[in-house]
């Protein structure tokens, strides 16, 4: 017997819809590329997606083309999240951090037949152009008047999204289909072969919207107000266009000003309450609020994910600027969230130390995430918070194939592999010790890279560390710390090694430090490990393990 409930699919126009009518004043803040700031409300937004879905049809565009973007977070690329997914199409975000060439290869793989970029990415426009002959039309984030002549010359019949949106009714019948139907195509980063599309529907990204913004999650609310600093151009900003609309949250996005100084100042201005992003940016506001005293009196609490996040930083974000951190753990192939690291009612008597303990973990997974935590020949490990596997997955929004690939679906009876190094406590509570890739396996033992770098970023010297395996003939690898000092440090080897005495076992203490202005990060901000593995190690005399 089916129960005698209404049969309506999950739309992603609906979440618009709801934000435009029950929101409809709530604003929308984005800082331009222009470098003024703008303002506008979901009544608005919607008002201008239903343009732009007037103005794709007009173009010629089919039910399930690819509309490409290389663009950051703004209004503008939020209208578009809607305008292409709304009308049948499939919204394509592009990663300008990549090389162009890359680029161009996502974008034939992808077949985008239109590709929208904001005026900060015209270079990349103009060099990929002529190598992606799919795409029918190439749209400048701008108005008319705004559009440089040589970008005429270069991409001959380059128009401007602002004119082609005034030429259009304000009014739109957003179409029912299938909630299965391919909604929006992200690929992955791609630092070892090509990138790897993962192909998202309209009912995964709706039930990921209600799932991201849960009380134990991002706890969104129509009260708060939330800068994404994870670009829309990674994973759909973690969700958060989404959960937004779904929540009427107001939303603030930080354009291409994603420094320190440029963050704090727009949090503060717009009473944030909810920030997002990876470690390596909010290391950049950290410094900047401790150099300067300043605290964001709204900021409550901030998600930290794309990598694991140093203890050092999060205990900074919480005893010195108040701030709740909120670890995070997922994939692009998850949506992406997975986990998110909230205590539990029994925890709350705990003392800080142990409370402590457990906010470093990357968190529970949240409902609709199911797990599983398996040794190398795919058996189950207890959950007691001590035998490290592998993590494997399964759920609503995640990947069951990559698109368009011509490889054998990644699933294992169901199960997504995610090439993670974890354990799983009695509570369910994940500590990613490693990625399979970056584990240091040494005379036998595994070493975890995280935490050497965490104990190195514990530091008050040290500014940024990766933890790398060196090659060795006796013990197969050890560890050899890269780090980056802060400004104006005379930290040496011998101090920073003296650090990690009493802190872990004598023989998994790194071999050699290895000082360096910077360290390379990839195109979603994480460190690249496998270029400092090539530029650094090379075998070496055996070295004392114990």
């Amino acid at each position: 017997m089916l129960g005698l409930m209404q049969n309506h699919p999950l739309m992603i126009s609906g979440l618009l819809d709801f934000a435009a009518r029950y929101h409809g004043d709530t604003e929308i803040v984005s800082r331009r590329v222009e470098g003024d700031v703008h303002r506008t409300t979901y009544a608005e937004v919607q008002q201008r997606a239903s343009q732009c879905a007037n103005a794709l049809d007009a173009l010629g565009l089919a039910a399930q083309d690819r509309v490409g973007t290389l663009a950051w977070n703004g209004y503008r690329h939020f209208e578009l999240y809607y305008a292409a997914s709304g009308s049948e199409r499939i919204l394509h975000t592009l990663n300008p951090r990549l090389h162009p060439e890359q680029i161009a290869w996502i974008i034939n793989h992808a077949d985008d037949r239109m590709v929208c970029f904001d005026l900060t990415f015209a270079p990349i426009a103009k060099a990929v152009a002529a190598h992606c002959p799919g795409v029918k039309h190439w749209v400048a984030l701008c108005e008319a008047d705004a559009l440089p002549a040589d970008l005429a010359e270069a991409i001959p019949g380059v128009l401007s999204y602002d004119a082609l949106l005034a030429a259009q009714p304000a009014r739109y019948a957003w179409p029912v289909f299938d909630e299965n139907t391919a909604s929006s195509l992200c690929y992955t980063s791609g630092t070892t072969g090509n990138p790897k599309g993962v192909l998202y529907s309209h009912r995964s990204t709706v039930l990921h919207a209600y799932a991201a913004a849960l009380p134990d999650v991002m706890n969104l609310s129509a009260r708060d107000s939330v800068l994404p600093v994870v670009p829309m151009f990674h994973v759909n900003a973690w969700g958060i266009p989404y959960a937004a609309a779904l929540t009427g949250a107001k939303l603030v996005f930080p354009g291409p000003a994603l420094d320190g100084k440029s963050l704090f100042e727009l949090m503060r201005d717009e009473g944030v309450t909810l920030a997002a992003g990876v470690p390596t940016v909010w290391l950049g506001l950290l410094n900047f609020m401790r150099d300067n005293k300043v605290r964001i009196p709204t900021l409550q609490r901030t998600v930290i994910g794309g990598s694991a996040a140093a203890p050092a930083m999060i205990r900074a974000f919480e005893e010195e600027l108040g701030i709740h951190v909120l670890h995070a753990w997922g994939m692009t192939e998850m949506s992406p969230l997975g986990t998110l690291c909230s205590l539990k009612n029994k925890h709350l008597a705990l003392d800080k130390a142990s409370q402590f303990a457990i906010q470093v973990k990357q968190g529970r997974p949240i409902f609709g995430v199911d797990v599983r935590v398996v040794d190398g020949n795919g058996a189950d490990l207890p959950w007691d918070g001590k035998s490290t596997g592998n993590l494997l997955v399964r759920g609503p929004w995640i990947a069951s194939d990559y698109y368009r690939s011509e490889a054998p679906s990644p699933l294992q009876d169901g199960w997504f592999p995610t090439g993670d190094v974890v354990t799983i406590d009695a509570d369910g509570y994940i500590q990613i010790t490693d990625r399979t890739k970056d584990v240091i396996k040494s005379g036998g033992e595994w070493i975890s890279s995280i935490e050497l770098e965490n104990i190195a970023m514990a530091h008050p010297a040290v500014a940024m560390a990766a933890c790398i395996a060196r090659p060795d003939p006796k013990w197969d690898e050890r560890p050899l710390l890269v780090v980056v000092k802060r400004e104006g440090s005379t930290l040496d080897r011998d101090e920073l090694l003296k650090f990690y005495e009493g802190k872990v076992a004598k023989w998994m203490i790194p071999d050699d430090v290895v000082f360096v202005p910077a360290i390379p990060l990839g195109a979603t901000g994480k460190m690249l490990k496998n270029r400092l593995r090539a530029e650094l190690t090379a075998p070496q005399a055996a070295s004392p393990q114990a």
